[in-house]
């Protein structure tokens, strides 16, 4: 298994500006077509793309508007060590709790 890592913040967001790029040339939207679905301005969702800068809320609109909303979810789970970007977004398993019988 390839082992990822990013050596900075700017490498990350750069690769998640990329990546929410494909995903709306995927579903075949121009910027203008997401930046109306989404509700985040057209010229920033020109800078996310360029530059990887953005707000939370900006961020987070526009990848419900993708369809991506729960990837948003899995981001910040706590794995040890994750092995490729599948592991990372994977839907995390629902904890349940005991009863008392």
């Amino acid at each position: 298994m390839v082992s990822f890592r990013f050596d900075s913040p700017e490498e990350l967001k750069l690769s998640l500006a990329g990546r929410a790029r494909e995903r709306r040339l995927g579903l075949n939207l121009s910027q203008k077509g997401l930046a109306e679905r989404s509700g985040v301005p057209l010229g920033t969702l020109r800078k996310f793309e360029r530059t990887g800068d953005i707000s939370l809320n900006s961020f987070l609109k526009i990848l419900y508007s993708l369809g991506d909303e729960k990837a948003a979810l899995n981001l910040l789970q706590y794995k040890e060590e994750y092995k490729t970007l599948d592991e990372v977004l994977a839907v995390p398993k629902k904890r349940q709790r005991g009863r008392s019988v």
